[in-house]
């Protein structure tokens, strides 16, 4: 208990706070573009993807500008990476973690009810198969590398423009369409939308995602061994 009082002081709730509101943004974004695009493209599958992987990518350009300050991994294996290179404690990381799952789940009942749907609806979509699985490898591993290897080269001011980029790309190159992220995946499956994934498929696919951060996590180390003081900014 005096541990977690440690760490709740005002900086460390208002990263909480931070991470909190930029994964409800976030998932929010997937869940309500998704069902957008279905209702606007209704008989074109891969017109949907476009527009929902495009909407995703800017969303994440800009909660991650709005909100790097403060606080903007918005994926619990990223903040586990964090942890293992020393940035935050374990306590920090779990309180973060805590807040990221959270904010998903308020992500996914505010899209629902934004477009007028049940504030929870169980998904039905089943996602399984050995090659989604290792598209969720893929795609976890090229996230933490994207984001890791701008940050350890000093080149953390591109990391919301790198990261958007690549998840935009990620829906289309990955055969899961880019969960790789913990937190995303259980909101989703509170949609039962074009976006949503059954409970029967996200343990697997959280478990993928761990995988995949954690060969991530071996490249960024085995690539950047050191990391490089990033160029000071002018005002």
């Amino acid at each position: 208990m005096s541990s977690l009082r440690f760490v709740l002081t005002r900086p460390m709730t208002r990263r909480a706070f931070a991470e909190l509101l930029g994964t409800a943004f976030l998932v929010a974004a997937v869940i309500g573009s998704g069902i957008a695009a279905s209702r606007l493209s209704p008989h074109d599958v891969g017109l949907q993807l476009l527009e929902n992987s495009l909407i995703t990518g800017a969303a994440l350009v800009a909660l991650i500008l709005a909100l790097q300050p403060v606080s903007a991994s918005f994926n619990p294996v990223v903040t586990l990476v964090e942890r293992f290179f020393g940035t935050l404690g374990t306590t920090e990381a779990a309180v973060l973690i805590t807040a990221q799952f959270a904010g998903g789940v308020i992500g996914a009942v505010v899209a629902n009810l934004m477009f007028e749907l049940p504030a929870v609806s169980i998904a039905q979509h089943s996602r399984s198969g050995g090659g989604r699985w290792l598209g969720e490898v893929v795609a976890t591993l090229g996230l933490v590398l994207v984001i890791f290897g701008a940050i350890r080269s000093g080149r953390g001011r591109y990391v919301a423009v790198s990261v958007g980029a690549y998840i935009s790309a990620a829906y289309w190159f990955s055969s899961s369409t880019s969960f790789a992220n913990p937190a995303v995946t259980v909101a989703r499956m509170f949609s039962d939308t074009f976006a949503g994934i059954a409970p029967g498929s996200v343990p697997t696919f959280v478990v993928m995602q761990v995988v995949g951060g954690a060969l991530g996590l071996g490249a960024v180390r085995l690539l950047y061994p050191q990391t490089r003081q990033a160029p000071q900014e002018r005002a």
